[in-house]
């Protein structure tokens, strides 16, 4: 039996990383990739996302409808973010279309707003360039800032700008503080695929990917750069509304290459490796919930899994 004093200095250096996990404060960037296929993806160059990959769990065919209940929604991109960022879906959240005509938010919210009835100290931001996502998805932020291009700008130039615009203003405020919850909505990918195609052989939706990975590089360092970085537990959440065919991605209720999309779940407490396991757009909202210690109530009605964390 080893010595009293070897047995103490075993059991602290056993229980020293657990403690120092505890200590860190616990943060989530979710990154919405607007409209990316999974198979166009895998043959981008994104050392960004890559390194996101090889550090967490890369979720091969997340489904963007539901496996046991009647879809009542097109596969557009209102229904695709209520999905994600409520937890529900749309025969909960009322988001059809891309109209809003009758949303149910007030009943099935944004994870935002679940987040400040757990933790009413909990500090939300949001960043896009797709206005419905500032004027309808995204309630009760703290900072809640859109960039969508005037209306007179048409085609991906306005979006290519949008997407430099969230980005910049992201890393700004991470430069200055750590919010619970960040999320950046990137929404040129979509825009090159209705201009000049949903394809992984189309150049210009392959380079959209490629900037949008620099983008997300942006962020990822200003979370390195910050002066507390050491104490911080940031989970990143990549996901995507739809994929497409051809330059559209409507009724694809049956399109392989338009329902079948990806999530990648990475960071100190996601578990590594690819996987095929069945994973749902409405995971986000609870893999979220769990990393920041929020037990989902069971008044919210969640739809989805926290999905890729280790227990």
């Amino acid at each position: 039996m080893l010595p009293l004093n070897s047995r103490l200095l075993l059991l602290v250096a056993i229980l020293m990383p657990a403690m120092a996990r505890a200590a860190e404060t616990k943060h989530v960037l979710v990154i919405g990739i607007d409209g990316c296929r999974p198979d166009a993806l895998a043959v981008a160059d994104t050392p960004h996302l890559d390194a996101l990959i090889q550090n967490g769990t890369y979720f091969e065919g997340t489904d963007i409808v539901s496996p046991d209940r009647k879809n009542p929604a097109n596969t557009v991109s209102g229904p695709g973010w209520s999905n994600l960022l409520c937890g529900v879906w749309p025969d909960k959240h009322g988001v059809l279309d891309n109209k809003f005509t009758e949303p149910k938010y007030d009943q099935f919210p944004h994870f935002f707003v679940r987040l400040k009835e757990a933790r009413p100290d909990a500090r939300t931001v949001s960043f896009s360039d797709w206005k419905p996502i500032r004027d309808h998805i995204t309630r009760g932020g703290d900072v809640v800032l859109d960039f969508s291009p005037p209306a007179d700008v048409k085609g991906p130039s306005g979006y290519e700008t949008g997407d430099a615009a969230s980005t910049a203003a992201c890393v700004e405020l991470l430069g200055k503080e750590a919010p619970t919850a960040v999320v950046l909505y990137l929404g040129q990918v979509d825009e090159n695929g209705h201009a000049h195609g949903f394809h992984p052989s189309v150049v210009q939706y392959r380079d959209a990917i490629e900037r949008v990975d620099g983008h997300i590089g942006q962020a990822l360092a200003a979370i390195r750069r910050r002066p507390n970085a050491k104490n911080e537990d940031w989970l990143v959440i990549v996901c995507t509304d739809h994929g497409g065919t051809g330059t559209d991605h409507g009724n694809g209720h049956k399109n392989f290459d338009i329902r079948r999309t990806f999530m990648i779940v990475s960071g100190k407490g996601a578990k590594q490796g690819r996987s095929t396991d069945p994973t749902y757009q409405v995971d986000v909202a609870p893999t979220a919930f769990k990393h920041l210690g929020v037990d989902s109530r069971p008044e919210w009605a969640l739809d989805g899994k926290a999905v890729g964390l280790n227990e």
